[in-house]
């Protein structure tokens, strides 16, 4: 793999008006309390206090913490599509194999889970009953999904699975929803292992890799 590569990082877009500022300073304040705390247990005050801004500037833009997660949603939806557009370029990964490719963006991926997971437990629930909420989530799965897909899929020759687009499909949704599952139930111990998001990261690399049919280099 080319020495060049940069690592993978969470891409924000740059701020612009003074006005966006302060919305982007209250948003960043509302990502970090949900994220620690989920949304149930988030509250304005804790939020206006990170956010070095007040309660009033709050209810000017949102009328309650409903539309509030929505607005997260769709900046945490932008950002997203931005980092696998980045990340998932085809240019940065031109020297590289599958194996090489899962071994940087996967654990990535599991740290992101991690570190925004009540956040992002928080969008899973929302979108188990608000259709318009799930929509918005399967448009930002399906377009990592595409970029995933076109990367892996340029090294088919790799793949010993009978069907490369098949294998590759599958393994995303193992993958995706093994950490759905991890966000949903973190805290609850559902099997007799305990796994740090390093060893999950690895399994995940190990399962995928075996699922294409291609030999894991992990130990």
């Amino acid at each position: 793999m080319r020495q060049t590569l940069h690592k993978v990082e969470w891409v924000r877009p740059p701020q612009q008006t003074r006005s966006q500022e302060t919305l982007e300073r209250i948003l960043e304040a509302a990502e970090e309390v949900v994220a620690e705390k989920g949304l149930d247990n988030s509250t304005v005050s804790e939020i206006v206090r990170r956010a070095k801004s007040s309660v009033g500037a709050m209810y000017a833009r949102f009328n309650d913490k409903d539309a509030l997660l929505s607005c997260l949603h769709q900046r945490f939806c932008e950002q997203a599509m931005a980092t696998a557009d980045t990340a998932l370029d085809a240019t940065r990964w031109e020297d590289a194999t599958i194996a090489e490719i899962f071994a940087e963006a996967i654990p990535f991926l599991v740290q992101v889970y991690h570190e925004k997971r009540g956040l992002i437990r928080a969008f899973i629930v929302r979108g188990g009953t608000d259709r318009e909420f799930a929509e918005a989530a399967g448009r930002l799965g399906k377009h990592v999904s595409q970029r995933l897909t076109d990367l892996l899929l340029a090294r088919r020759d790799e793949i010993n699975h009978p069907d490369p687009a098949l294998a590759i499909d599958f393994g995303q949704r193992m993958m995706f929803d093994a950490l759905d599952q991890a966000t949903l139930y973190a805290g609850v111990e559902r099997t007799a292992v305990q796994m740090s998001p390093e060893q999950l990261g690895a399994e995940l690399i190990r399962a995928y890799l075996s699922y294409l049919g291609i030999e894991s280099t992990n130990a």
